[in-house]
């Protein structure tokens, strides 16, 4: 079990998850403070979990990492020596999968208002070609006003037929974005939980 200790964090709730923890077995507890860049670790002996006393170079028998508490924060090393992202480092990229995001996010409200303003100047194009319609079988004879009725008609539909394909590609557009972020956003989590971290604490 590793957590990250927050400003939230009281006391007496942190006592209370240690006994807990203690209660249920849990083998490793490891409470970073990343503030002080300290970490804490407790390991499971003669039935409780009782105090590590040097973090700085200790390899988990459970997790198989190392912890390097000789920079300005916490290091975790694979038992091949490869780094972890660091607590900030994890941040970082977080805030600019989130602001990515919304920039994506404004992306597509940009589009989807460009998309209604086409649909207002489409509106109005069909509007006066009705108006020319109109005014040009006040005109002709009423065999010669069914046959372009007819040819409108066919316009029409073909227009409707186009922005009917448009829009559905501008849809499918969005979605592959979405799904693209929320992949993302999805491996980030997974990592964090690899870690042994709780998404959610953070």
């Amino acid at each position: 079990m590793f957590e990250i200790l927050s400003p939230g964090n009281r006391p007496g709730e942190m006592t209370k998850k240690f006994e807990l923890y203690d209660r249920y077995g849990v083998e490793e507890y490891y409470l970073y403070d990343p503030d002080k860049v300290k970490l804490t670790g407790w390991r499971r002996r003669e039935g409780k979990l009782q105090s590590i006393d040097q973090m700085d170079g200790w390899v988990s028998p459970r997790l198989k990492v190392r912890f390097d508490l000789t920079g300005p924060e916490l290091q975790i090393f694979t038992e091949s020596g490869v780094r972890f992202l660091t607590y900030s480092e994890m941040a970082q990229r977080a805030e600019r999968e989130e602001q990515r995001a919304e920039r994506e996010e404004q992306r597509a409200e940009r589009e989807q208002q460009r998309a209604e303003r086409e649909q207002q100047r489409a509106e109005q194009e069909q509007q006066r070609a009705e108006r020319e319609r109109q005014l040009k079988e006040q005109e002709q004879q009423r065999a010669e006003r069914e046959r372009q009725l007819k040819e409108q008609e066919r316009q029409l539909k073909e227009q409707e037929q186009q922005r009917a394909e448009q829009e559905q590609q501008r849809a499918e557009q969005e979605r592959k974005l979405k799904e693209q972020a929320e992949a993302k956003i999805k491996m980030l989590y997974l990592r964090l939980q690899e870690l042994g971290i709780d998404p959610e604490q953070l």
